[in-house]
């Protein structure tokens, strides 16, 4: 009966511990950061280290994700496939074997669009899709700084995609470069707007704020 209890005490140990938050003594702090990703402040910056504007030249507003308008907008993403472990096209949405959160380097960087054609940084962003974070053993969502990331993922019940095109995933978005009410973690943002976006041809406009 000792051996048994023993054996249960062990066993709940191990399920703690895999289920316990990553360390987060390697995190960069925010200052750090930004620091580091300031020179994305010039897209072209961006653009020769890899970034890829979204194809479908969106820019995302809370409402075009079935969420009140009232949150605001993320904007115009950009990001590095290579970090995100896209190898193809959307087949039908886009996918990744990517694992990558070191917010050092983020994956996606976020540009509001600006009356005279220019695009301001206004975010960085970490995403990893469900199936590959899960399948790498990770039982638990990523976190930073303590905060697990956004779970987003299509309804197919509802005529809005609440994950903008994209399979199942994890995100967690940083306000670094525009002050945010809702938090430096929440995923919209009530002083970011999509009013000065075009849309290109063939690709339909959406609600602007």
């Amino acid at each position: 009966m000792r051996m048994m209890t023993g054996v249960a005490a062990v066993a709940a140990a191990f399920l703690s511990a895999s289920a316990a938050p990553a360390d987060t003594r390697d995190e960069p702090g925010l200052e750090e950061v930004r620091a580091l990703t300031a020179k994305y402040q010039d897209v072209k910056v961006a653009l020769a280290e890899g970034f890829v504007r979204d194809p479908g030249n969106m820019c995302d507003t809370a409402d075009m994700m079935g969420r009140p308008k009232e949150l605001g907008a993320m904007g115009i993403h950009f990001f590095r496939p290579d970090l995100l472990g896209i190898s193809g096209p959307p087949n039908p949405r886009v996918n990744g074997d990517g694992v990558h959160t070191d917010f050092r380097q983020p994956s996606i960087l976020i540009y509001e669009p600006q009356a005279d054609g220019s695009l301001k940084l206004v975010a960085v962003e970490n995403l990893v899709f469900q199936k590959s974070w899960h399948e790498a053993g990770n039982k638990r969502p990523p976190s930073f700084h303590g905060v697990e990331y956004d779970r987003m993922q299509d309804d197919p019940a509802t005529k809005i995609d609440e994950a903008h095109m994209f399979e199942p995933h994890y995100d967690r978005h940083v306000w670094l470069y525009r002050e945010n009410p809702n938090g430096v973690f929440a995923q919209f943002n009530p002083r970011v707007s999509c009013a000065a976006h075009v849309a290109a041809a063939g690709h339909s406009t959406h609600s602007a704020l």
